[in-house]
C-alpha cells in the first residue's frame, strides 16, 4: 500500500478499513471506476521550494492582461471596498469565522451573523433572514423549495428574464425533487404573465428584480396576480446595493426575497466564494432553511446572542431537514456586514444613486451613436442592453485590444438575441471611462 506523506492514517490503520469494508488491497476498492479513468499521468513537473514557487508564480503573473475599464456584469458587480474592510474582517476574533459547532460560546460570531440577518431584512422589507446560503442561485433553488414545503404544490412558475444560470440550477433542483418548471415568454425584457395563464394552482413565482436584462419588473402586480392563484412571489436580486435606491421588495408583495450579496463588500475572486441570502415573511418561519440568530439574555439578564431553529440535517433528522447545505458563508457575511456598516444608509444611497446616474447617462450616449440602440423597453437601473449593427466578435475583439470589455455577450444564453450585449455601469467607472468607451465606440460606427 503506498505512503501518502500528508494522510493522517498509517498502513495499519488503512488496511483495518479495507477490512471492514470487505477488501484487501485499495484497487478491489475502485474496481468499480473504469480502468481507463484510474490510469492518468498529471505531467506535473518536479516540486519546487518555496522561493521557486513564488518566482514561478511571479512569472506567471506577468503573463495578465490589463484591464483599464470593464462594464461586465450579469450577477457578478465590480463596487468600491472601503480600505478599512480588510483589515476588520482580519481581526483575529474573526480569523476562524466559520460554523460555530458550540454556538454560544462564540458570541462575536454570532452577533455578526445577528447583525448581518437584521441588515438584509431592513434592505429588504421582510421579517427575517437567515445566514446563509453558499450563493445566488442555489438560494433561489432553497427559496424555491421552501415554497414548495409551503404551498405543498409542485408547480413552478419561472420568469425568462431570471439569471439564465440561476434557471439552470433551479431544474437541477426540481429534477431531483419531482418539481416542474414552467419558463415564462420573453418578450420585451419584462416577465409575461400572461404565459401562464393556463396555470391556476402555482406554487410559486419566480422573478429577478431588476432583472437579467437590467430592468425593472412590476412587482406590485406579479404579487397580484400570483397570490390570487394562492401561490408565493420570490424576489431574486443578484446586486442588492440597487435597494439604496429602489422600494424594498418585502413593501411590494414579495413573500420571499433571496440572491446574491457579493456585491456587498466582497471581491470578485474569480467566481467565488460568494454570498447568498434568504429573507422571508416570519409567517413562514418553520419552513426556512439553514440557520437563524436571535437575541436572548443569559443568566446574569445580559443581552446573548444564539441559534435558534436549525433545521438542518446536522441538528435533526434528515428526512425533516429543510436544507442539507450546512457550511454557513461566515467570511463572506462577514464582510457584508462591515461593508454595509462603513456605508451607512447615505452611502448606500448615495453609491446606488450613483450607478443609476452614470448608467443613463451612458445609455443615452450609445444611443445617439450610429450603428447602436439601446433596446430596453422599460425603466432600467445600472444595466442595459445594447444592439450592435457589427458583429458582436469583431465589435469585442477591436474593444479587447484597447483594454475594453463591453459587457456579456447575450446569444450565449438567448440565441434569438444576436449581436446583443448587456452593460453594466458602477460606481467605479469613472467619467472619463464612459468617454474612452463613447469613443471606441464612435471610432467603430465610423468605421
Amino acid at each position: 500500500m503506498s505512503q501518502h506523506s500528508y494522510l493522517a492514517h498509517t498502513a495499519d490503520e488503512r488496511t483495518a478499513m479495507l477490512e471492514s469494508l470487505g477488501f484487501t488491497t485499495q484497487a478491489e476498492l475502485f474496481s468499480s471506476i473504469p480502468e481507463s479513468l484510474q490510469q492518468f499521468d498529471l505531467k506535473l513537473p518536479p516540486a519546487l521550494s518555496e522561493l521557486e514557487l513564488l518566482q514561478e508564480l511571479e512569472t506567471l503573473q506577468k503573463q495578465n492582461q490589463p484591464v483599464q475599464i470593464s462594464f461586465l456584469g450579469g450577477g457578478a458587480y465590480h463596487h468600491f471596498i472601503p480600505a478599512a474592510l480588510d483589515t476588520l474582517v482580519s481581526r483575529s476574533e474573526f480569523l476562524t469565522a466559520y460554523t460555530p459547532y458550540q454556538a454560544e460560546v462564540s458570541q462575536g460570531t454570532l452577533q455578526v451573523i445577528y447583525e448581518f440577518q437584521s441588515l438584509l431584512c431592513t434592505l429588504t422589507g421582510m421579517e427575517i433572514a437567515n445566514a446563509s446560503s453558499y450563493e445566488g442561485a442555489t438560494a433561489t433553488a432553497e427559496a424555491m423549495m421552501m415554497a414548495h414545503r409551503l404551498t405543498r404544490r409542485n408547480h413552478i412558475l419561472v420568469s425568462a428574464a431570471l439569471h439564465p444560470e440561476y434557471r439552470e440550477v433551479l431544474k437541477t433542483y426540481a429534477d431531483a425533487t419531482g418539481l416542474t418548471l414552467e419558463t415564462s415568454a420573453l418578450q420585451g425584457f419584462q416577465t409575461q404573465s400572461e404565459s401562464f395563464q393556463s396555470e391556476t394552482e402555482p406554487a410559486a413565482l419566480v422573478v429577478q428584480y431588476p432583472n437579467f436584462f437590467g430592468e425593472l419588473e412590476n412587482l406590485q402586480a406579479l404579487a397580484n396576480w400570483v397570490h390570487q392563484r394562492k401561490g408565493l412571489l420570490i424576489v431574486v436580486m443578484a446586486d442588492p446595493t440597487v435597494l439604496g435606491v429602489l422600494e424594498a421588495p418585502g413593501n411590494l408583495g414579495a413573500d420571499i426575497v433571496c440572491g446574491e450579496a457579493q456585491s456587498f463588500g466582497n471581491t470578485l475572486s474569480l467566481g467565488g466564494p460568494y454570498l447568498g441570502f434568504l429573507t422571508a415573511r416570519e409567517a413562514h418561519l418553520r419552513q426556512m432553511p439553514g440557520r437563524l440568530c436571535g437575541l436572548a439574555q443569559d443568566q446574569a439578564g445580559k443581552r446573548a446572542f444564539t441559534l435558534v431553529l436549525q433545521t438542518r440535517e446536522q441538528h435533526i433528522r434528515r428526512e425533516r431537514a429543510t436544507s442539507n447545505i450546512c457550511t454557513n458563508q461566515g467570511l463572506m457575511a462577514l464582510a457584508a456586514t462591515v461593508w454595509l456598516s462603513l456605508l451607512g444608509k447615505a452611502g448606500l444611497q448615495e453609491l446606488a444613486s450613483l450607478c443609476l446616474k452614470q448608467a443613463h447617462h451612458l445609455a443615452k450616449r450609445i444611443a445617439e451613436l450610429p450603428g447602436f440602440e439601446v433596446v430596453n423597453s422599460g425603466p432600467f437601473f445600472h444595466e442595459f442592453v445594447v444592439k450592435s449593427t457589427e458583429p458582436i466578435e469583431t465589435l469585442f475583439a477591436r474593444l479587447k485590444k484597447a483594454h475594453v470589455l463591453p459587457g456579456l455577450r447575450l446569444q450565449t444564453w438567448y440565441p434569438e438575441l444576436e449581436n446583443h450585449f448587456l452593460v453594466t455601469v458602477t460606481e467605479m467607472n469613472r467619467p472619463a471611462d464612459l468617454d474612452h468607451f463613447i469613443d471606441l465606440l464612435a471610432q467603430v460606427s465610423s468605421s
